[in-house]
């Protein structure tokens, strides 16, 4: 399958002004050229489109899996987005998602939706500190299921507090199949083809020479 997607996912990004250049400070303290807000995919044409570019992603990787899992907050609309998106090329699959404290009456428990069962791929929208993962991952194996990857909208492929990123922390940690729908090297190719905006393409390239990962 064509890569063109990814190109279009950012050409999406930025027109629905999730995708940012300028100076932004990080979490880590440092200053990034460019800055991701996943919130601002916010009605329901925005929605629909992301579930779609998630769903591609997830097909191009031919990740091998049984169910979806979206944890809770934001994995919620996008894992819904996304099985919707999938049903519609043709791939139906089980979701479940999970609420952040149990519910102690009707039926109960943390998990709405599918019961949990066979491999389970999560959803979210970035991986910064591995918390959300982790979390997902305890949960899953204690509904006795497999956790099999992860699929995530932005790989920043910079280094976290040691030497590996984010994302590859998670891999290592947890032995899963990271998949984003764009990460750095995709950004970089896009701006390279896109002279109006090569006032930011010797940023980008300086930060990832600063801060960057190989994957």
């Amino acid at each position: 399958m064509s890569d063109d997607f990814r190109q279009a996912f950012i050409q999406f990004a930025i027109a629905r002004n999730v995708l940012c250049f300028g100076e932004f400070k990080t979490k880590a303290g440092r200053m990034s050229p460019y800055f991701f807000n996943a919130g601002l995919f916010n009605d329901g044409d925005a929605l629909r489109k992301l579930g779609q570019f998630y769903a591609k992603a997830i097909v191009a990787a031919e990740l091998p899996f049984d169910m979806l899992f979206g944890p809770a907050y934001k994995g919620i609309p996008l894992v819904s987005a996304i099985v919707i998106a999938l049903a519609e090329m043709g791939h139906n699959y089980p979701f479940c998602f999970n609420r952040k404290e149990a519910k102690d009456h009707g039926e109960g428990g943390v998990l709405i939706g599918a019961s949990m069962a066979g491999r389970v791929l999560i959803v979210d929208d970035v991986i910064s500190a591995g918390t959300s993962v982790r979390e997902s991952v305890n949960l899953i194996k204690a509904s006795n299921a497999t956790p099999c990857g992860v699929v995530i909208a932005v790989d920043r492929m910079e280094r976290g507090i040691g030497q590996l990123s984010a994302v590859q922390e998670v891999q290592q940690m947890h032995g899963l199949t990271v998949t984003s729908i764009i990460n750095l090297d995709d950004l970089v190719e896009f701006l390279q083809h896109h002279p109006e905006l090569a006032q930011y393409l010797l940023a980008v390239q300086h930060y990832r020479e600063q801060f960057g990962v190989n994957c």
